[in-house]
């Protein structure tokens, strides 16, 4: 028998086993996660300056907090409890993927997908080990 949900209460199963203490001991590397790539994103998008509108609307968006409206990708959304979202855009700043892609008049100047690339393997391994040390504390209590 299959499962046809594609096993998301599997997963949903999983996290809601995660001991809450574990889950707040993380929130610090998800952050710090964010910002770090917000950093690396805005000196790739200096490429690109124009007016520094693109570059000041990179935000870094909390667990449990909403993006901001138009933003890239996917626009207003609330964060997961164990992520962290980094997003370009707001009201003025609708603009963000034609920089990224280009266009047919204006070559492409990307800044947020390279930046993920290069900061993906530090970044993950941030978050692993901070999942790891506040697991085994709390196997401690």
């Amino acid at each position: 028998m299959t499962n046809d949900d594609g096993g998301l209460s599997s997963f949903q199963r999983r996290m809601a086993a995660i001991p809450k203490e574990v889950r707040a001991a993380v929130k610090p590397a998800l952050l710090k996660s964010g910002e770090e790539l917000k950093s690396a994103m805005r000196q790739l998008a200096e490429a690109s300056r124009d007016t520094g509108d693109l570059i000041d609307s990179i935000a870094v968006t909390g667990p449990g907090e909403t993006t901001p409206a138009y933003s890239q990708p996917g626009g207003s959304k609330v964060v997961g409890e164990t992520s962290v979202a980094v997003t370009v855009g707001n009201t003025k700043v609708r603009y963000a993927h034609l920089v990224e892609y280009g266009t047919a008049k204006a070559p492409a100047q990307p800044f947020f997908w390279p930046a993920f690339r290069l900061y993906r393997k530090r970044i993950t391994s941030r978050i692993k080990r901070a999942i790891n040390k506040a697991v085994k504390e709390s196997k401690g209590k």
